[in-house]
């Protein structure tokens, strides 16, 4: 059967765990007229049929690897919309050499992010898994009561103040919490404005903090960003949240700092080569590991697609583009 000449959009989701609607239905509300929309299982772009290679904007779930050699082979692609706020996974480089924009959702799960972080931050410093354990246990034996912290008066760390980690800054601050953050990339007047404290240095943040939370992409210059050096750097006492990017952070070094006691606990969304590989890992003592599902809601996911789907319809149109993360512009 003939393919309709119309312009199409595919959406690529993860064939090891797919998260997207098959029915299309958010999205192809969104394109309206300006093109057919398609979906499609792929583990990465060496899965990319001549549907995929042929579209004029593909839309990308999770963290499937959109590498130089795909993007090279893609003949009409005016734009790559990563459907989350991280683009790691997308060769930026090779895409703008093909003048591809590569766009992102950066706004979309705001709320819940930040609300995660907050979640992650008071089940440690108030001990709730432990507790929860003990309660289910039929005891009643209050074993972590000299790990239980309480919030007013402590220092909550950002490491990197964009859209999520403000509004976990401004979350903590209504818990009590003294906020910090480090962040070389935000203006002067920033602090003042929101009413936190800037430092000059992670590691005046790391040291001062009683909790620190990552809220930065990754990136060349943040892989790794935290690793046993910093981990020194902490307060025996403090407790480490990640809900960014799990390379952020090297793997090896946190759980050994925990093993040892170098800090007090951990709260991960995200980990390094996820999910946990062995056993040894998930027994990991004062670790709690969510399945990066910190922007998960069902309000997010519907407002994710829809700002996708929008992005898609312009580089069909030829219109501009929001969120662009190459500097390309379409061809």
């Amino acid at each position: 059967m003939q393919q309709s000449s119309k312009p199409h959009v595919v959406v690529i989701d993860w064939s090891r765990q797919p998260v997207g609607d098959p029915e299309l239905a958010v999205e192809s509300a969104g394109l309206g007229a300006a093109a057919s929309v398609e979906y499609h299982l792929c583990d990465s772009d060496d899965d990319f049929n001549d549907r995929v290679l042929s579209a004029s904007a593909l839309i990308v779930w999770h963290n499937i690897p959109i590498r130089a050699a795909g993007i090279k082979k893609l003949r009409n692609c005016r734009a790559i919309i990563r459907n989350g706020v991280g683009y790691d996974s997308v060769d930026l480089e090779a895409g703008r050499a093909r003048g591809i924009p590569v766009c992102n959702v950066p706004d979309y799960g705001t709320e819940e992010v930040a609300d995660h972080a907050l979640a992650l931050s008071l089940a440690l410093a108030r001990q709730l898994f432990p507790l929860d354990q003990e309660a289910k246990r039929l005891g009643w034996q209050l074993r972590v009561g000299e790990k239980m912290r309480r919030l007013r008066g402590r220092t909550f760390g950002v490491l990197g103040l964009g859209r999520i980690g403000m509004a976990a800054a401004l979350r903590a601050k209504a818990f009590g919490f003294r906020v910090v953050f480090y962040d070389p990339y935000v203006s002067n007047g920033v602090d003042k404005a929101v009413g936190v404290d800037q430092v000059d240095t992670l590691e005046e943040l790391l040291r001062l903090s009683d909790i620190v939370s990552l809220h930065t992409p990754l990136t060349k210059e943040t892989f790794h960003l935290i690793t046993a050096r910093e981990l020194s750097w902490m307060k025996p006492s403090a407790f480490l949240v990640n809900t960014a990017r799990g390379a952020l952070v090297k793997k090896d070094d946190l759980f050994a700092a925990l093993r040892q006691g170098h800090i007090a606990g951990a709260g991960l969304d995200v980990v390094e080569d996820e999910p946990l590989r062995h056993a040894t890992e998930a027994a990991t003592p004062n670790l709690i590991v969510t399945c990066h599902a910190a922007f998960c809601s069902v309000e997010s996911k519907l407002e994710m697609r829809a700002t996708s789907a929008r992005i898609a319809r312009a580089a069909v149109l030829g219109e501009k583009l929001e969120n662009v993360v190459n500097g390309a512009s379409a061809p």
